[in-house]
C-alpha cells in the first residue's frame, strides 16, 4: 500500500508539472513595420512606440487603452492657479532595468533634452511651453511653463516624453533602459525584438514572462505566419482580405478597433503646383474615398473631411467639402493653368494602406490628368527622404499620434504648410483649458485645414488585430501607436 500511495503521488506530482509547463507564459506579436531605431524621444517612427511603449518605456503619465490620461511615473501633480506651474510628486521605489533609481533629476534630464538645441524630438513643438524643470526634492518636480498649455498632461503622455536616465543615452537607440513592466533583451535586425518582465516593476507586475516582437511586412506572409501559428498575435494585421477565414477559424479570435491614424494623401505645400489651392482642392475631388477603403482595406476605415479622429468629441465631419467628383477636379485644373494635367511622384511607405491604396489614388488621379509616378520606399527611407529631406510630391501615410492637429501649425514640417492664422489659433488652443473653449478652437482648425485642402484626407485607420483565441487584456482601439502587453495574459 505504501509503494502505490507513493506511486500516485508521483503521477499527481508529475501531472500538476505537466499543467505548469503548458500554461502560457510567453508570447510572439507580429507587427508590420520594424523600429529605425529604439529610442522613442529622437524619432517620428510610431513603430517604435508600438514595441516600447508602456512596456520598456513609460512618461509621467501614460495613455489608457481608451484614450484616457493617467498617472505614470508621477503619482500625482498640482497645478498653480495661473496654469504655468506643474508641481509632480513622482512614485517612490522605481528603478530603471540597469538598476539605477528613477528620480526627479532623470525627469528633468528627460524633459530639458526635449528642448535643447540639439534636440532630435519629432514632437518638441508639443513641450515648447516648458520653460524651466526644477529639481525640488528626488521625490518632486516642478515644471514651468512660459504660457498656458491646456494639453499638457496629454503630451507628456506621448511616447516622445518618457522618462530616460542619463547615462542610458548614448546606447539607447540599439539598447533601451526604461522603467516598465518588460526589460529589453535583443534586437536581431530584420527578424525580430525580445522583452522579458522585470523583476522589479515598481507596479503591477506584468502577467507573461517574455515577448517577442517578429516583423513581418508583406500581407500574405502575415496571412501565413499566422495561420501556421508562427505568431500568437498580429496587431495591425495588414491583409484585411483574409480576416473572415479568422473569423471563422475557431484557433483565432479578430478584434476590430480604432486608430488615430489620419490617413492621408500627404502633399507638398510650397512644391510647384501644390503651391496653388485651386490644385490641391482639385486632387481631393478627383479622390473617391470610398472605393479606397473598399479596395485598399477592404471597407475598413471611417471616411474623412479633415486632420481629426471621428471617434473625438470635437470632430467636425467635413467630408462634403472634398466630396468626389472629377468633373469638377477637371475645371478647377484648367481654372489653376493645368488644362491637360500634371506630372509628380507618389511615395508608397510599405502599409497595405499606403502600397495599396497609393495604386488606387494614381488611377484615380490618372482620370483628371493628373500622372504620380509611383516609388515603394522602405520605412527608414521614406522618413529619411520625404519626412525629414521633403523631397516628394505627394505621399501617402496614417498619422497615428492622438489629437496632433497642431502639426499644421509648424511651417517646418514635412508637408510645409505655413498659416499665421491657423499658428494663432492652436497657439490660444493651447493657452486654453476651459473643455467647451477647446472644442469649438478645435473646430475652427478643422475647418480652417479642409477649406485650404492642405492635404488629401482619405480615412481613420481601423486596428484589426489576428489573436490565438486564448489570449486576453489586448488593447481594441489605439489612442497611441502602442502594443501594451503589461495586462496580456493566456486563458487557455
Amino acid at each position: 500500500m505504501f509503494h502505490l500511495r507513493h506511486l500516485l503521488l508521483g503521477v499527481s506530482t508529475a501531472a500538476l508539472m505537466a499543467g505548469a509547463a503548458v500554461a502560457k507564459d510567453d508570447i510572439t506579436v507580429a507587427l508590420q513595420l520594424e523600429p529605425p531605431h529604439l529610442d522613442p524621444t529622437s524619432a517620428a517612427a510610431g513603430a517604435i512606440d508600438s514595441v516600447l511603449y508602456s512596456n520598456v518605456f513609460e512618461g509621467l503619465t501614460r495613455f489608457m487603452s481608451d484614450g484616457s490620461v493617467v498617472p505614470g511615473l508621477a503619482e500625482s501633480w498640482e497645478i498653480s492657479d495661473d496654469g504655468l506651474t506643474y508641481t509632480f510628486t513622482l512614485r517612490q521605489g522605481v528603478t530603471f532595468h540597469d538598476g539605477t533609481t528613477m528620480d526627479a533629476e532623470d525627469v528633468k534630464f528627460s524633459l530639458d533634452r526635449i528642448n535643447a538645441e540639439d534636440s532630435a524630438n519629432a514632437q518638441k513643438a508639443l513641450y515648447s511651453a516648458i520653460s524651466e524643470v526644477n529639481v525640488i526634492d528626488p521625490m518632486t518636480v516642478e515644471v514651468k511653463l512660459s504660457e498656458q498649455n491646456g494639453s499638457m498632461l496629454f503630451n507628456l503622455a506621448w511616447g516622445d516624453a518618457v522618462i530616460v536616465a542619463p547615462e542610458s543615452i548614448d546606447n539607447i537607440k540599439q539598447q533601451p533602459i526604461g522603467t516598465g513592466a518588460f526589460k529589453f533583451d535583443s534586437w536581431t535586425q530584420g527578424d525580430k525584438i525580445e522583452l522579458s518582465k522585470s523583476p522589479d516593476y515598481w507596479g503591477t507586475p506584468a502577467l507573461l514572462e517574455s515577448a517577442t516582437f517578429k516583423f513581418i511586412s508583406d500581407p500574405t506572409a502575415a496571412f501565413a505566419a499566422m495561420m501556421a501559428e508562427d505568431a500568437d498575435v498580429f496587431a495591425g494585421f495588414p491583409a484585411p482580405e483574409n480576416l473572415p477565414q479568422f473569423e471563422a477559424d475557431p484557433r483565432f479570435q479578430v478584434i476590430v478597433g480604432s486608430t488615430e491614424g489620419e490617413t492621408i494623401l500627404s502633399t507638398n505645400n510650397t512644391r510647384a503646383p501644390f503651391d496653388n489651392v485651386k490644385v490641391r482642392e482639385a486632387m481631393a475631388h478627383a479622390i473617391d474615398r470610398q472605393a479606397i477603403i473598399d479596395g485598399a482595406m477592404f471597407g475598413l476605415g471611417t471616411p474623412i473631411g479633415t486632420h481629426f479622429a471621428p471617434h473625438n468629441p470635437a470632430y467636425v465631419d467635413l467630408t462634403s467639402m472634398s466630396d468626389y467628383d472629377p468633373e469638377k477636379a477637371k475645371a478647377l485644373l484648367a481654372e489653376a493653368g493645368f488644362p491637360d494635367g500634371f506630372e509628380t511622384t507618389l511615395h508608397l511607405p510599405p502599409p497595405s494602406y499606403a502600397r495599396r491604396g497609393g495604386e488606387i489614388i494614381a488611377a484615380q488621379l490618372a482620370e483628371v490628368g493628373i500622372k504620380a509616378e509611383i516609388t515603394n520606399v522602405e520605412w527608414a527611407q521614406w522618413l529619411e527622404t520625404v519626412f525629414k529631406g521633403k523631397d516628394f510630391g505627394l505621399t501617402i501615410v496614417s498619422h497615428t499620434e492622438p489629437m496632433d492637429i497642431g502639426i499644421y501649425a509648424n511651417p517646418d514640417y514635412y508637408f510645409q504648410y505655413d498659416n499665421a492664422d491657423l499658428q494663432a489659433l492652436m497657439t490660444e488652443l493651447n493657452r486654453t483649458t476651459d473643455p467647451d473653449k477647446r472644442a469649438q478652437m478645435l473646430g475652427d482648425a478643422q475647418r480652417m485645414i479642409s477649406e485650404d485642402y492642405v492635404n488629401g484626407y482619405l480615412f481613420q485607420l481601423a486596428l484589426p488585430t489576428v489573436a490565438k483565441a486564448g489570449i486576453e487584456g489586448l488593447w481594441e482601439n489605439a489612442p497611441t501607436q502602442a502594443t501594451d502587453l503589461t495586462a496580456v495574459h493566456w486563458t487557455e
